[in-house]
């Protein structure tokens, strides 16, 4: 045998002795665990609140990255950002359709604990491959922190799952006046780009919870509407120009329509004013089957300073007149105090009055 061989040989000898080690080590743990604890069994179900590490096959990729430092006289399995590759398109990760309920008492600590992979702020990405975009997800928020609970809980593994490089921004509004929702959105989109190169935001109201995960909250070639097909309205589409919910924009999408309008104040009109600018600046709307987009919605009555808009239909009428000076160009905020949980990134602001 000549001594390139020989060395291969050897070298190749090793990794299979240090995979046969382990293998040896796992079973012998797992037979003390089990005659220690008889009462106790394993049972492998798909969960959709199943955090990602233990999602996936993580003690064979340790094994692999042993043999592959082994082989390559190295002692460190770890591999450079550099070297990572794009993830696939279609996550593995997904489940697919998922129940959702709201009966069971879900509180932040729990969530914590579910998600511990998570980073300061709400901030995620796979450590395996590079995300499939980078995206902001950002909520209009005042007096819903039971619901942010329940949506904290489903969408943080539901985003691991799919795979995304992103980050929980709750922009709070502070004091209690009249209610703006696209206004706060506009303050979550300058605030999230303030932190980190987004390309996607994912505009989301709290209350509602997507029961698929294939309706990936990412950005295509055309505005995405994410919540096409909620029990609130039957699992239907109420209205074809309907863009409330749950939508997403890239940052070029946005800016091209100057953002969101900023003079909607109280409930309504806002989603057909931003259908009316996709329209008049060519944008069409794309979304995903009434199937893959179902959603439910938590049930609540209307919230204090939150009443219609009796001005709603007037601005509808003149978007055209408004959308190039009304907008991302003319907002106008100050930051109260941001807070950093582990979970979210909450910023209260204080976003004027009427």
């Amino acid at each position: 045998m000549t001594p390139n061989l020989s060395n291969n040989f050897t070298i190749v000898s090793k990794a299979w002795t240090v995979v046969v080690l382990l293998c040896a080590v796992h079973f012998t743990i797992t037979l003390f665990y089990y005659i220690l604890h008889p009462e106790e069994r394993v049972t492998f179900l798909p969960n959709p609140q199943i955090p990602l590490s233990r999602a996936r096959g993580d003690a064979l990729a340790v094994i692999f990255n042993i043999m592959q430092a082994t082989v390559n006289g190295t002692e460190s399995p770890e591999i450079r950002n550099d070297e990572l590759q794009t993830c696939l398109e279609t996550s593995p990760l997904l489940v697919g359709p998922f129940q959702v309920q709201f009966s069971s008492q879900v509180t932040l600590e729990m969530v914590r604990q579910e998600n511990p992979e998570l980073q300061e702020g709400g901030r995620w990405k796979p450590s395996d491959c590079i995300g499939l975009q980078r995206v902001a997800i950002i909520i209009p928020f005042r007096h819903r922190d039971e619901h942010l609970k329940y949506w904290l809980f489903y969408l943080h593994p539901l985003l691991q799952r799919q795979q995304l490089d992103y980050g929980i921004y709750v922009i709070e509004q502070d004091g209690e006046t009249t209610f703006n929702r696209a206004k706060l959105l506009n303050v979550g989109f300058a605030e999230a780009l303030k932190e980190y190169d987004y390309d996607c935001l994912v505009f989301s109201d709290v209350d509602i919870i997507p029961m698929d995960d294939r309706n990936i909250y990412k950005c295509y070639s055309q505005p995405r509407h994410i919540a096409v097909s909620m029990d609130k309205f039957g699992f239907r589409l109420p209205y074809y120009q309907y863009f409330g919910g749950v939508s997403a924009l890239s940052k070029e999408q946005y800016l091209k329509i100057n953002g969101l309008p900023n003079n909607y104040w109280g409930w309504g009109g806002e989603d057909d004013d931003i259908f009316n600018r996709l329209s008049i600046k060519g944008l069409s709307i794309s979304r995903p089957n009434g199937v893959t987009g179902r959603c439910r919605m938590i049930r609540h009555s209307r919230d204090a300073h939150n009443e219609p808009n009796p001005k709603r239909f007037y601005n509808i009428a003149h978007t055209r007149q408004t959308m190039e000076i009304d907008g991302i160009n003319s907002l106008k905020y100050q930051v109260i105090r941001i807070v950093k949980d582990q979970l979210f990134t909450k910023i209260v602001v204080d976003i004027g009055r009427q």
